[in-house]
């Protein structure tokens, strides 16, 4: 419980601060993949949405099928990823948010 109206308010501006610190780390994942031959370089941002494909000259001499499958492949590995880093950040936030104390009605969401 609070004593005072400005450190009930600055509790809830230390939480907004932090779920905006959230949002906006979520926002700046990236993630970046190559092959194991180095012919294709794929970086994706934090929803897994291809930003930037590398191809090697090594890439003439794939067949379509190779083409198509290393480009997947490289693309999904580096998809895992950023969506791994996304879950760091939010299961290190859901940590924070846990040990918040209650709230003084004991409902709701929990402040220092």
């Amino acid at each position: 419980m609070y004593e005072t109206m400005d450190e009930l308010e600055a509790a809830v501006r230390r939480r907004l601060y932090r779920m905006r610190d959230l949002a906006d780390d979520l926002k700046a994942v990236r993630a970046t993949e190559t092959d194991p031959d180095g012919i294709v370089t794929a970086e994706v941002d934090g929803t897994g949405a291809l930003i930037d494909l590398t191809l090697s000259q090594e890439v003439s001499r794939l067949t379509p099928h190779e083409f198509e499958d290393v480009v997947v492949r490289t693309a999904a590995a580096a998809a895992y990823a950023a969506f791994a880093r996304r879950a760091e950040l939010v299961v290190a936030f859901n940590s924070e948010v846990a040990d918040w104390s209650p709230t003084v009605h004991g409902a709701g969401p929990k402040f220092p």
